[in-house]
């Protein structure tokens, strides 16, 4: 079939018609490009607008608080930490515990800490010493339930915010011990934000304490056993309700109740072992104090057969120096410390020395009348410290790297002050056994203790010996002296607790050996530790001098006796 041609007119008006057709939607398609890159601009240059725009005013929401009502402080309190100023943890904390003031005459806020009758104030905005005031002076910014709920909230999202794992694990430690709706909102909201293993695990475990209390049963069985194989006290203490008691009594559910016994009977298994580590590691400090304590008594008995009852008051005198240390340089307490342990072996070693030269000397052979005089030397040592000091007890500060503990497990802790004292007592005795076996010192020393007559024949001067040793002995004890300021407070008596302990430890260990004293001492010390629970402190000591007088009947030179013709005269 054949169609009739269109004219060219027409041809040439369709043509026409399909160009405009065209250039309007050429035209609609930029004007939409157009539009939805103006909205694309928009929304990439409001973070940036977001970003260079001034930060919120914070002391401006902070000046407005006292004045707010309850539901205007929840307001400003989510935009004082929306304002993420470094300074507003504190100042929350502050509003919370209840230590928030504003002055009446000028409406300024400062954070309070109540010293008597005055108020210690700090710049609620600037963190900033800012001296004391008047309690009168100042109206306390009110909280209610509601506003301290907002508070606990914003302080737990400030913790768990904190870009340091470790600020956010103890965080949840301590939301952990004082669990409740808000804090349990806030761990549940970090659960699928928290990268850190260590800090999920404990927000796993808190949950699973909140968990305890529904009142689904498969769901605190799965609790339970998420909680099973803790030792810390606080799930001990949320398991323990679960369990069958002394009462018979636990969860109503079998299950859950069978779960949660054998839980808590892990966990007190668990601390039974913890609790003999900590006790043989307490009998270890103990033990290092009076091998400490031993060790210069040691050095002079064994050398010189002296029994010398004024040794406690040489350690005395060394903790006193620790104390006068500290009062000369009472801004720099670790470096007063470190310095007080040559200056106390120094003190303690010239009065030792005045000591020999003035009264053991014309002594040596009489044992009796050298313990007596000794007796009254220590007499004179503590009246001369009750006249210069007061008979009253003195405190030394103990300085940072040795405060606190060191927490080994949950449900574990070793005082770092033990331990440091413990490295100390080991250090002393390298030292000790250094200078007596690689010096001329240690060499006639010990020349001396074996067979006195037979090193005076060789030429050596045997009364130097015996002042330069009993000198060493001295500041031993001096240094000793140091140590156990840091465990107790410096007074008059400080001596007389550990010269009889001290005495058994050198007759113990073999007179004169450095060895026997160190074992002595640490043996002694671990006896008494672990004795003291099952029988008490006083029964303890009786066994432990009743276990060395039936040692010694049976070997009377100690552990390690004395070698020389001098001992085997005797």
């Amino acid at each position: 079939m054949k169609y009739p041609a269109i004219p060219a007119t027409i041809r040439s008006i369709d043509v026409s018609r399909q160009i405009i057709f065209l250039l309007m939607a050429i035209s609609l398609s930029i004007a939409l490009c157009a539009l939805s890159l103006q909205k694309a601009w928009a929304d990439d240059a409001a973070p940036a607008a977001a970003a260079t725009a001034p930060a919120m005013d914070y002391p401006a929401l902070v000046a407005a608080l006292p004045a707010a009502e309850f539901a205007e402080k929840m307001e400003l309190v989510d935009k004082i930490t929306a304002t993420g100023d470094p300074k507003a943890h504190q100042l929350l904390q502050a509003l919370l515990d209840d230590h928030l003031r504003s002055r009446k005459s000028d409406n300024k806020v400062f954070i309070v800490e109540e010293q008597g009758d005055a108020l210690k104030l700090t710049d609620a905005i600037t963190g900033q010493d800012a001296g004391a005031g008047n309690d009168d002076d100042f109206e306390r910014v009110r909280t209610n339930n509601a506003l301290r709920k907002v508070l606990k909230s914003s302080l737990a999202a400030f913790a768990l915010a904190d870009a340091d794992p470790k600020v956010r694990k103890q965080a949840v430690l301590e939301m952990r011990r004082d669990l409740d709706e808000v804090s349990t909102a806030e761990l549940r909201r970090r659960l699928a934000d928290e990268k850190d293993l260590s800090v999920l695990r404990q927000i796993n475990l808190a949950l699973a304490m909140t968990d305890l209390q529904s009142t689904d049963a498969s769901v605190r069985l799965k609790a339970v056993q998420t909680l099973d194989g803790e030792t810390s006290p606080d799930i001990y203490n949320a398991l323990k309700p679960l369990a069958v008691g002394d009462a018979g009594k636990g969860d109503p559910n079998d299950q859950v109740r069978g779960a949660a016994t054998q839980a808590v009977k892990h966990i007190e298994r668990w601390k039974s072992i913890y609790g003999s580590l900590e006790q043989l590691f307490f009998g270890l400090s103990l033990g290092s104090v009076l091998v400490l304590a031993a060790t210069g008594l040691a050095i002079t008995f064994g050398v010189m057969g002296v029994i010398n009852m004024a040794h406690g008051e040489l350690m005395m005198i060394g903790a006193y120096t620790a104390y006068v240390m500290q009062q000369l340089m009472p801004n720099h307490i670790t470096a007063a410390i470190i310095l007080a342990i040559p200056a106390a072996f120094i003190v303690s070693g010239l009065v030792g020395v005045l000591i020999e030269r003035s009264v053991v000397r014309f002594l040596y052979g009489r044992p009796l009348e050298t313990l007596l005089a000794t007796f009254g030397v220590s007499l004179i040592l503590q009246q001369a410290v009750r006249s210069i000091f007061s008979p009253l007890n003195r405190s030394v500060a103990t300085p940072p790297f040795m405060s606190g503990s060191l927490q080994l497990t949950e449900a574990m802790s070793i005082t770092w002050n033990r331990f440091y004292i413990i490295l100390f007592a080991m250090i002393v005795f390298v030292v000790l056994q250094i200078i007596l076996k690689r010096t001329s010192l240690g060499l006639k020393v010990r020349a001396v203790s074996q067979n006195r007559s037979m090193a005076k024949a060789m030429g050596i001067r045997t009364e130097w010996v015996d002042a330069a040793t009993f000198g060493l002995g001295s500041g031993v004890a001096g240094m000793a002296g140091v140590a156990l300021s840091q465990l107790t407070n410096v007074g008059p008596n400080l001596g007389q607790s550990y010269i009889i302990d001290s005495f058994m430890v050198v007759v113990f260990g073999g007179v004169g050996n450095l060895w026997g004293t160190i074992i002595g001492g640490m043996t002694l010390g671990v006896s008494s530790t672990l004795l003291e629970p099952a029988v008490g402190a006083v029964m303890a000591k009786i066994l432990v001098l009743l276990f060395i007088i039936l040692f010694i009947q049976n070997r009377k030179q100690g552990l390690f006796p004395q070698k020389g013709r001098a001992a085997e005269g005797h």
